[in-house]
């Protein structure tokens, strides 16, 4: 699908809320309440009927499908789908083509595309992890390896989540399973399979949103530059991170971890919030993630653990070792190699 084509999707505003095509318009031909009764009336009357209480229901609206369709496509150059190809997009097709534009109609509609989004997660690729233990810097480095031309994705960026507790941020609102994987899809199909793919070392899940298994397994068997940062550099720069958000979401998080750090440990580390001491609440709670990092790490080969010595978090300045270690080496051609 060419990225200078509008696309419109003509669902109702609650299918398209749910998940849509990335960079999709919603212009819905029926409202929520319309698509029900219609519906309804398609089982009850049969669908000649319904087809008639559609045009009821939609008559006064055509001229603004037009005029909204020219506001986001004013070359009048534009892609529609409903759900299956049916009878919504026909419409909407055969009235914007009427006026003029160009339209192109996606067989098989928005059920046809989550197929195809599937079908990327069922492709391999030359994964290399970038791991290490909470406030290393993963995500900055990431960032950076992709400012130096690395193919990178950016998995918590997509969940719009950290991945921890305190993943939220007090901000960031995840998108719902299905949205997320349209937009990991859309990702993974720009990628060169034939050289690395950069992503962080992340659990199956990330807040609400889940890894793919197929790209999780991938995850799970490919090669780790583990970042080896030393423990008071991750405390400050979690410190810088995470100690200026609300004190009463670092509370509401740490008590949702409660039970896992243990009952002193919630008390002693919400005591250090409120009394603003974060340097304190961020080394209880670490105990706890560097744990269960560790467990995540127990699980995958040694072979595959690559350790990186860093004395900081100086994003620039680890992937520099990074890209010389892996040259060093050779983990790229190995990577490869082993994917293929």
């Amino acid at each position: 699908m060419s990225e200078t084509v509008q696309v419109i999707d003509v669902r109702t505003p609650l299918e398209y809320e749910h998940a849509h095509i990335p960079c999709a318009h919603n212009l819905p031909i029926f409202s929520n309440e319309e698509r029900v009764k219609v519906g309804t009336t398609y089982k009850q009357k049969g669908r000649e009927k319904a087809i008639l209480l559609g045009f009821d229901l939609t008559g006064p609206k055509w001229s603004g499908f037009i005029k909204e369709a020219l506001r986001i496509a004013p070359e009048k150059k534009i892609l529609v789908h409903c759900w299956r190809g049916g009878m919504r997009s026909g419409a909407m097709a055969w009235a914007l083509n009427l006026y003029g534009f160009e339209v192109f109609l996606l067989e098989g509609g928005y059920k046809r595309y989550r197929n195809w989004v599937l079908d990327q997660f069922k492709e391999t690729y030359s994964i290399l992890i970038l791991g290490g233990m909470t406030g290393s810097g993963k995500t900055k480095t990431l960032n950076k390896l992709k400012e130096l031309s690395q193919q990178v994705i950016d998995l918590e960026d997509l969940a719009q989540h950290q991945g921890s507790s305190f993943g939220s941020m007090g901000k960031f609102i995840q998108p719902g399973q299905e949205q997320f994987e349209n937009l990991l899809a859309r990702k993974l199909n720009k990628i060169d399979k034939s050289i690395p793919l950069w992503v962080e070392d992340e659990s199956l899940s990330i807040g609400r949103c889940f890894i793919p298994n197929p790209i999780f397994q991938q995850m799970r068997q490919a090669p780790v530059m583990k970042l080896l940062v030393p423990f008071q550099e991750r405390v400050n720069f979690l410190v810088k991170e995470y100690g200026v958000l609300d004190k009463e979401f670092l509370i509401e998080s740490t008590l949702r971890i409660g039970k896992r750090i243990g009952p002193e440990q919630t008390r002693d580390a919400i005591l250090a919030i409120r009394e603003n001491r974060m340097d304190d609440f961020i080394k209880i709670v670490l105990v706890y993630y560097d744990k269960t990092y560790a467990n995540g790490q127990g699980k995958r080969e040694k072979e595959s653990i690559h350790i990186i010595q860093c004395s900081s978090t100086d994003a620039e300045e680890n992937c520099k070792l990074l890209l010389n270690h892996i040259k060093s080496k050779r983990i790229i051609n190995a990577a490869i190699q082993s994917q293929f």
